[in-house]
């Protein structure tokens, strides 16, 4: 995977703004569904903004892993959160959440404010695709 990155313009943070890869012979495509932060039996065990995006990643890489699929592999992040103001206010535990769970890899991404998630309970819902070299899994 290379980075895009315009010349000229201010590195972002947490995030890169384009992502190209050469597809290889055998390489796979994986869509992961939108990931709340619930458990795996679907129970919520905060409210926290924070610690729900920290169990939506693990449940992101839960479902890569079932691709065989890792971290690394994920080219783009789709965020949809509740509330613009409280994901601001989180950045910092989010932060590490992220690199807890993703590490230092950062792909492109983008968080969108939204009315409401289907569980009412939800701050934030997480959706990626990767790309799977051959031989990964």
């Amino acid at each position: 995977m290379k980075i895009l990155q315009p010349p000229n313009w201010a590195p972002p943070r947490g995030y890169s703004n384009g992502i190209m890869t050469e597809m290889q012979v055998g390489s796979r495509l994986l869509f992961v569904g939108g990931q709340i932060g619930w458990n795996a039996q679907c129970e919520f065990e905060t409210d926290d903004f924070a610690a729900q995006t920290g169990q939506a990643l693990r449940n992101v890489v839960a479902v890569l892993a079932a691709g065989g699929a890792r971290p690394e592999h994920i080219v783009r992040m789709t965020w949809y959160v509740k509330d613009k103001e409280e994901y601001v206010g989180a950045y910092r535990g989010i932060g590490e959440h992220y690199r807890e769970v993703i590490g230092r890899h950062f792909p492109a991404m983008t968080a969108v404010e939204v009315a409401d998630l289907v569980d009412s309970r939800a701050k934030v819902e997480i959706e990626v695709t990767a790309v799977v070299p051959p031989g990964a899994g």
